[in-house]
C-alpha cells in the first residue's frame, strides 16, 4: 500500500512557475505508474498528467500540454509536476495518485492510491 504526500503548492503570478513533487513510502514506488490530477472550485476533478513505472511514457491534458512536465525519479520515490506559464485557470487542488499497471492512466477511477493534495493558486 502507498502513502503519497504531495508539497509545493502555493501562490503565484501569471506567467510564473511552481514544482509540485509527491512522495510516496515503501519500497515499491517503481513498480506504480504516478499521476497528477486537479480539482478547481465548483468543479470535478480531472486529469492533468501521468507517468508510466520507469518513467519512459508520458500523458497531458491538452490544457497544460506544452506549460507542464512531469517527471520522476524512482531513487527518491518522487514524482513531480514543473508547471510553467501558469494561468488563472490553473488555480485548483492538485492531488498526485498512484496505481498498478499502465493502462487507462488518464481516467481517475482506475487510480488506487491518492494524496492529500497541495493548493495552487495563480493570481491575475
Amino acid at each position: 500500500q502507498a502513502q503519497l504526500v504531495e508539497s509545493g503548492g502555493g501562490l503565484v503570478q501569471t506567467g510564473g512557475s511552481l514544482r509540485l513533487s509527491c512522495v510516496a513510502s515503501g519500497r515499491t514506488f517503481g513498480s506504480y505508474s504516478m499521476g497528477w490530477f486537479r480539482q478547481a472550485p465548483g468543479k470535478e476533478r480531472e486529469f492533468v498528467s501521468a507517468i508510466t513505472r520507469g518513467g519512459g511514457t508520458t500523458y497531458y491534458s491538452d490544457s497544460v500540454e506544452g506549460r507542464f512536465t512531469i517527471s520522476r525519479d524512482n531513487a527518491k520515490n518522487t514524482v513531480y509536476l514543473q508547471m510553467d506559464d501558469l494561468e488563472p485557470e490553473d488555480t485548483a487542488v492538485y492531488y498526485c495518485a498512484a496505481k498498478m499497471g499502465s493502462a487507462l492512466l488518464t481516467i481517475e477511477r482506475t487510480f488506487e492510491y491518492w494524496g492529500q493534495g497541495t493548493q495552487v493558486t495563480v493570481a491575475s
